[in-house]
């Protein structure tokens, strides 16, 4: 690669390490902060050179979908792609107080590892939304428990489902696996006690063949209410 390729290079601080982002392509499209949605295309390797995981070994699989900013993924992404363009590829290298620290990942990534990733954005999900309630304490990051009431809705107003009509709110861990990013998005940066009304568009609803519950091709309104949030 010609070093005129390398369009920017920066390194961020961190408690004596540095994660270094160097932008080989700048994309033109919506650029990406906290609460958003990135749709990404990703290799990871060690810094030996060997592969650990890759949207590449996935043929046929969608893109990796996660919210920014929600603590779901290594800190070094978290901050590292901050400010990142759609269509735009960076390269991060991690270090390990940034990565998986002292932790092992399998057999594939010692302890201590520092990692390198390059990635590339394909696209950016966001959902609008409305606070009708302020909340109070820290807003929800990755690992917390939380407990939410909502009622969903078509565009039409219809109800779809409700956790009022058991009176019991529903509970799960941020970030866990099997539920829709787009969910995580809705409830990015809410506190307890918080209420807000957020619009998911049809492009980006998990409605499927299957759940015949949830209408296909339509808006969705989510009305959310932070019961709880704990560790």
């Amino acid at each position: 690669m010609l070093l005129t390729s390398v369009l920017l290079a920066s390194a961020l601080l961190h408690g004596g390490q540095k994660l270094q982002v160097t932008d080989l392509k700048v994309g033109s499209g919506d650029t990406a902060k906290n609460g958003d949605v990135l749709v990404m295309n990703y290799t990871g390797k060690l810094t030996s050179g060997k592969v650990f995981d890759s949207t590449d070994l996935h043929p046929g699989k969608e893109p990796f979908k996660f919210v920014l900013g929600l603590g779901v993924v290594v800190k070094g992404w978290d901050q590292g792609l901050v400010g990142m363009k759609v269509g735009g590829k960076r390269h991060l290298i991690i270090p390990p107080a940034l990565g998986y620290g002292q932790r092992a990942m399998g057999a594939d990534i010692p302890a201590n590892s520092t990692l390198v990733f390059d990635v590339e954005l394909k696209g950016i999900e966001r959902l609008p939304h409305q606070t009708t309630k302020a909340g109070s304490g820290p807003a929800i990051k990755g690992g917390d428990t939380i407990q939410l009431h909502f009622i969903l809705k078509d565009k039409g107003g219809k109800q779809i489902e409700s956790t009022y009509e058991h009176e019991q709110p529903a509970t799960m861990r941020v970030g866990q696996q099997g539920v829709p990013e787009v969910i995580w998005a809705a409830v990015f940066g809410m506190k307890q006690g918080e209420k807000r009304n957020c619009t998911i568009p049809a492009k980006y609803s998990f409605a499927t063949p299957q759940n015949t519950k949830i209408p296909m091709n339509t808006d969705l309104v989510f009305n959310l209410e932070m019961v709880k949030v704990g560790q």
